[in-house]
């Protein structure tokens, strides 16, 4: 026989569902035993409020049984979606390792030791604000051996430590680096993976942001979902050049590919160039390039080819054959490393976005902040890694 009985708790609002047995055999006359009340919370706290329709998000969920002990329990979101979690040592509570989302319906299945049953449904409410992420490296993208991973968070992250323990990066060789928190060019929050060295050539990586009902604290609201992405690391290609001697030299693999005469920025001023470990961030092909856009007056405003950026701030590296006298001969430009129309339509061609692009020499006006493109190669291991929120870290993915 078997049988279900829900009861309301006064004062505390519980929903609690008595777990149904199913007995055989001759003994008719003897009841249903063993029996426990279940209660499902979604919250940590057994006292949390489970209205029915307005349960607050951002929490995890909390399964108790009144007597006895829980041998499994499911949590299903209303497309079959499961959220993970672990019964206690004593049996006696169930705690979901994700929090519950924000919008969503919920069906709570617990079992105990004695084959019992119970079932009970709970919804969530919407998140009052919902943050939201731009990951920089799209599905299916294959990078260079410097690009890091890259989040920026449309709202505030207080809860830094929190999210950083949402974000996992696999990688199919084992591959050490560390997430570091740091800000955007555009002023908003941003935690990038930087393995400790280049990856390496061939590598798989998969990023998983489970993010869904997480809470980014203070001004920043819930994630309403997750996000994740997959890419490849195509061939060693870097790029160094020389304000000294006025070159740019290509390696793959370590070996010497080409060298470029070019003319990057003018010393001794806001024209000087950016210094330090850069790398490709996009490749934009022909754009107008406006000086009144990166405080430089009307020194120029123009449609230049083969361009591809190096900081937010707009350093690239581009063809520029109105300064062709000066290429290998001075650093003359306004910032930008300019070469030929044929050096640069062939160094665009062979170029990855995600390549190193380290500037050498003297007359330099300093590395960029880390923010204004992928600067986190300019630190050493250690301060990167002190950059994360979390405990724990490096990772190995």
């Amino acid at each position: 026989m078997s049988r279900t009985r829900r009861t309301a708790m006064a004062g505390t609002a519980l929903l609690a569902a008595a777990l149904t047995a199913c007995s055989g055999g001759s003994d008719s006359g003897s009841g249903a035993s063993g029996k426990a009340d279940m209660k499902p919370k979604a919250d940590m706290a057994v006292s949390v409020n489970l209205t029915g329709d307005q349960v607050k998000a951002g929490q995890p969920v909390t399964v108790t049984v009144a007597e006895g002990k829980l041998a499994q329990v499911k949590v299903t979101d209303a497309k079959g979606a499961e959220l993970p979690g672990k019964i206690a040592d004593d049996g006696r509570t169930w705690t979901s390792e994700r929090n519950a989302a924000p919008g969503s319906e919920y069906k709570v299945e617990a079992q105990n030791t004695e084959s019992q049953s119970a079932t009970t449904q709970f919804k969530t409410g919407a998140a009052d604000k919902v943050n939201k992420v731009s990951i920089n490296i799209p599905k299916g993208s294959t990078v260079g051996v410097a690009m890091p991973v890259s989040i920026v968070f449309d709202n505030p992250v207080a809860n830094k430590a929190e999210v950083e323990k949402q974000l996992k990066v696999t990688t199919s060789n084992n591959t050490e680096g560390s997430w570091g928190w740091i800000k955007d060019y555009s002023g908003n929050d941003r935690v990038d993976w930087r393995p400790k060295e280049y990856w390496k050539s061939g590598t798989d990586v998969k990023v998983e942001m489970n993010l869904n009902g997480v809470d980014s604290g203070k001004g920043g609201g819930l994630f309403a979902k997750d996000y994740n992405t997959e890419f490849k690391i195509g061939k060693d290609r870097r790029i160094e050049v020389s304000l000294d001697t006025k070159k740019l030299a290509v390696t793959e693999d370590g070996q010497a590919q080409k060298t470029i005469p070019i003319s990057a920025g003018t010393p001794g001023g806001k024209k000087a160039s950016w210094s330090g470990k850069m790398v490709i961030m996009t490749k934009e092909g022909t754009i107008r390039m406006d000086s009144q856009t990166v405080g430089l007056d009307d020194a120029y405003d123009k449609m230049v080819d083969y361009s591809m950026r190096l900081t937010w701030s707009g350093m690239y590296a581009h063809a520029a054959p109105w300064n062709s006298a000066n290429f290998g001969r001075a650093n003359s430009s306004s910032g930008c490393v300019g070469m030929s129309d044929a050096d640069a339509k062939g160094f665009f061609a062979q170029s990855q976005i995600g390549d190193p692009f380290e500037v050498v020499g003297s007359g330099s006006k300093g590395n960029a902040d880390i923010g204004n493109g992928y600067g986190e190669w300019n630190l050493t291991w250690d301060a990167w890694k002190a950059k994360s929120a979390a405990t724990g870290t490096p990772q190995n993915g």
